[in-house]
């Protein structure tokens, strides 16, 4: 089965579990330290002794994660809708946008970090693919709306397309009532609205051609 996924999400669900691979292998030496500097760490965190934010950071922390359940949990939906939207847009525009959707969370969580500093708070690092996920979501609910498809948790089939909503939905109430705290729910929402700003940017060129 994973012999037949397309290149681009194959190559995605390699490079994550190498990466944590690597976690693991470092986590108590100095190598340890450096992949701290791929972490996502908020603008100003390094005035507090926190590392400094650096520009590679948007696009390298979605390559690291936090738990083997955290991980196992975003790649198992990279699996699921990763290769049905590359089947559709090829693996340039497929990895394009799911970098888009990483980058687009990354954002969101500097503004969230920058805010939280703001008041008083520590600076702390993001790490996940879970904004890149989240833009899939989007992708396939707006390229298979009808299609259905099963909760996790609870177990509840539904169209793709209620799916995003719902999800949506969800991490927005989470994020604005502060409730599971530790899961970047407003990075989630980035990775989704990165990825609508870039479907309304490609319709609109297409548009725009014709």
């Amino acid at each position: 089965m994973f012999a037949k996924l397309p290149p681009a999400t194959k190559a995605l669900l390699i490079a994550n579990g190498v990466m944590f691979l690597l976690q693991w292998l470092f986590q108590s030496t100095q190598a340890g330290g450096i992949l701290e500097y791929l972490e996502l760490w908020p603008l100003g965190g390094g005035e507090s002794g926190a590392p400094d934010f650096m520009p590679w950071q948007l696009v390298t922390y979605g390559f690291l994660h936090g738990s083997a359940s955290h991980l196992i949990f975003n790649m198992l939906a990279l699996f699921m809708f990763g290769a049905q939207v590359e089947h559709v847009w090829g693996a340039r525009r497929f990895l394009g946008y799911y970098l888009t959707c990483v980058a687009g969370a990354a954002v969101c969580q500097l503004l969230v970090g920058a805010a939280t500093m703001s008041m008083g708070g520590e600076a702390y690092p993001t790490v996940g693919a879970s904004g890149g996920v989240f833009g899939l979501l989007l992708a396939y609910g707006m390229l298979f709306p009808h299609q259905r498809v099963m909760l996790l948790i609870p177990p509840v089939p539904m169209k793709a397309r209620t799916l995003v909503i719902v999800y949506g939905v969800i991490e927005l109430l989470l994020g604005v009532t502060g409730t599971m705290p530790g899961v970047a729910h407003f990075a989630h929402l980035g990775g989704m609205l990165g990825g609508y700003l870039l479907l309304r940017h490609w319709r609109r060129r297409r548009f725009d051609g014709a």
